[in-house]
């Protein structure tokens, strides 16, 4: 654990590989007051980051992180065996593995976190969108359901939330 930030080894791995792969946190946060601002009359970006923050701070969560990009990054590479490569290079849509990834992101704050992935994963905004732009060279096969995930799971965290708590730690 780093004493300075408070965020073990994992954390760092995680939120930097975020980060390289070009997702920012306001990005997410952006994603989160998209799916929560209708609901909470007086969101703020501030908030929205703070419960993303908050679900990164997640073991589980940041081990779907490294495991998701990890795998994107080795199709991009065409360092994957036949057919696995061509399946995750393409995103071909009876894979699954991916969403089932994302959706153990979002079992860490309940139920309601499953409506808020489905819906924003249908609608694809903001960041999504880029990431599921197939017209590029990058393979974001694993990282744009776990981006949906963690808005998803950050959502579903400050609709739990009553009046101040949603700012407060687990």
């Amino acid at each position: 654990m780093d004493a300075k930030t408070d965020r073990s080894e994992l954390e760092e791995k995680a939120r930097q590989w975020l980060t390289e792969r070009g997702v920012s946190l306001d990005d997410i946060a952006e994603l989160v007051y998209y799916l929560q601002s209708k609901y909470h009359e007086n969101l703020t970006l501030d908030v929205c980051r703070h419960n993303v923050d908050r679900v990164l701070k997640k073991r589980e969560v940041q081990n779907a992180i490294l495991t998701g990009i990890q795998l994107d990054v080795l199709a991009e590479k065409k360092q994957l065996e036949q057919p696995l490569q061509r399946t995750i290079d393409t995103d071909e849509s009876l894979y699954g593995v991916d969403e089932v990834i994302a959706l153990s992101i979002v079992n860490v704050y309940g139920s309601i976190g499953f409506t808020n992935y489905g819906y924003i994963d249908k609608q694809k905004p903001g960041i999504l969108k880029k990431l599921n732009d197939k017209s590029t060279r990058e393979c974001h096969t694993f990282l744009d359901d776990i981006v949906g995930a963690i808005a998803a799971a950050a959502s579903s965290r400050l609709a739990h939330g009553t009046g101040e708590d949603i700012l407060l730690d687990d």
